[in-house]
């Protein structure tokens, strides 16, 4: 297994219109380190859930149901999609600032890479990630 983080702003699909639509299909990715991610990404994966621009937090679990297929929104066969579910939403959200702040997390894409819109993570730094959450 292989954890992931993807980025939604809330005003375009949040985490709270996710869960009523109980699945999503991850699409409208249009950089090609982004692309490469979600080809990686394999069913039963799991995806925290980030806020960008309002909130700057990470707000839920997704896990990845369907892996990759081409984007039906393009006819550009270089792009795909994934389809993910919601898992587990957050008891407390984890914000970018609790997250810049934190030495152990200085390395990751939402630090070093902040405008990637798919991104791995280290199994060590998801399950810290899910410690800050608690």
């Amino acid at each position: 297994m292989r954890y992931w983080l993807v980025k939604s702003e809330p005003f375009k699909y949040s985490w709270e219109q996710f869960e009523k639509d109980k699945k999503t299909m991850w699409d409208g990715v249009r950089n090609y380190q982004a692309r490469n991610n979600l080809r990686e990404m394999k069913k039963g994966d799991l995806v925290l859930w980030y806020h960008s621009n309002e909130g700057k937090e990470i707000v839920g679990i997704a896990k990845v149901v369907k892996e990759n297929y081409q984007d039906p929104t393009t006819e550009d066969k270089n792009w795909l999609v994934v389809d993910l579910a919601p898992f587990k939403k957050l008891k407390k959200t984890v914000t970018l600032e609790q997250i810049k702040a934190d030495e152990t997390l200085q390395n990751i894409g939402l630090v070093k890479q902040g405008r990637l819109s798919v991104m791995e993570l280290k199994q060590t730094e998801f399950d810290y990630i899910l410690l800050l959450a608690k």
